[in-house]
């Protein structure tokens, strides 16, 4: 299914793009419902969580702010987003962040097999099981995407 020469899953993708996720799928001939992009929110101005959505979908804020027991959310800024979490925007994991905030994940991830989402460094991603994902995160399924 890829043609992909490294162990433990790790898929590369061209460093200039600028659409990280959606050229991973592309570029590893997956449907882009098997790659998940990982978001940075701030939860009504003061908390930071991790949102994991598909490629394809939009993240709903509504819809996050209510999972994580909030009122609002706004998506975080570049600065926050890259101290919360030691990674460079568009190469940001969630998995193995500088501290831990809450994850959730799009309830579509429960039903496949496998996944994809970014391992730590723009334009390469990590294939996982969503079990594992969520061993990994301490992740919570919501429904995530409008």
């Amino acid at each position: 299914m890829r043609d992909n020469p490294w162990d433990g899953g790790l898929t590369f993708v061209a460093p200039d793009t600028t659409t990280y996720d959606q050229e991973a799928a592309d570029q590893i001939g997956l449907d882009p419902s098997l790659v998940y992009k990982t978001l940075l929110v701030s939860i009504d101005t003061k908390t930071l969580v991790v949102a994991v959505v598909p490629v394809g979908r939009q993240l709903s804020l509504k819809a996050l702010a209510k999972a994580a027991g909030g009122k609002k959310a706004n998506m975080a800024e570049k600065a926050l987003a890259e101290r919360g979490t030691g990674y460079l925007l568009g190469g940001i994991s969630p998995i193995g962040q500088k501290r831990r905030m809450d994850t959730f994940v799009d309830r579509s991830a429960e039903a496949l097999h496998r996944l994809f989402v970014c391992a730590g460094r723009r334009g390469t991603e990590i294939e996982l099981s969503p079990a594992d994902l969520q061993r990994a995160t301490n992740a919570r399924f919501y429904d995530l995407v409008s």
